[in-house]
């Protein structure tokens, strides 16, 4: 499947709804943080993937704002996970030339989380391959009431106009900002919805939607989810003959 995508017409991002790691768990009889454990395969397998085909940016929705009213022991687990995870994989992150990034209100989560993030991204922080981001304690209106409230602010001190006020001055005021919007997102395990995910950067995302649960997830999906954007006719608003013209 690798073979018949267009190289030339690939994505410079893709945005992951990394879904279904509970119920992937639950078909096992498992506890759902084995499902979660069960996932980092994937999130190498894709990352590698995306290296080697030369996609720049790939940004996976790890951890919403959302999901702390989760049950205590899954997201002390999840904590941990991450904090393991990090470590693990560092050597992996330098090998593959990913530098990696993290968005979302990052002052609250664990100390501990946040020194080995930290640490993560200081080391790869020269790494020019792929960029992962990992979207944590994040949620997309999250992110736009604190955009405008930056801009409401810089309006009160007489730093901006309210007619200075457009898209690209929000944009520079978002998690996101110095990075493309992706041109697709890919949720996994069947369900529809964007869950409060970077609600302004996928405007004109192409959107996938797969039944695979998120631990079954190889590079032969992520093909899959590709040769599926490249199939679609991308206008923005125009129609067909302007595009193809």
């Amino acid at each position: 499947m690798k073979d018949k995508l267009d190289l030339n017409n690939l994505p410079r991002h893709i945005a992951i709804i990394m879904d279904g790691n509970g119920r992937w768990a639950k078909k096992r009889g498992a506890e759902r943080i084995f499902g979660h454990q069960s996932a980092i395969k994937s999130v190498k397998d894709v990352t590698e993937a995306c290296a080697e085909l030369g996609v720049e940016f790939l940004t996976l929705y790890a951890f919403s704002t959302e999901n702390w009213k989760r049950p205590k022991l899954e997201v002390d687990g999840l904590m941990r996970l991450l904090v393991s995870s990090l470590k693990k994989e560092i050597n992996t992150l330098q090998k593959n030339q990913v530098r990696l990034t993290a968005i979302g209100n990052l002052g609250n989560l664990p100390k501990v989380c946040q020194k080995e993030l930290k640490e993560a991204m200081e080391i790869t922080k020269y790494n020019t391959r792929v960029q992962l981001t990992l979207a944590l304690n994040y949620s997309g209106r999250w992110e736009l009431l604190k955009a405008i409230k930056e801009v409401a602010e810089k309006v009160q001190n007489g730093q901006v106009e309210v007619s200075d006020i457009n898209d690209d001055l929000l944009a520079t005021h978002l998690e996101t900002s110095g990075i493309p919007d992706p041109e697709l997102l890919i949720r996994t395990s069947g369900e529809m919805r964007i869950s409060n995910y970077l609600l302004w950067q996928i405007a004109y995302t192409e959107l996938f939607f797969t039944d695979v649960l998120w631990p079954d997830f190889r590079k032969e999906h992520l093909y899959q989810a590709l040769m599926v954007y490249q199939s679609r006719e991308r206008r923005f608003g125009r129609i067909s003959e302007q595009v193809n013209s």
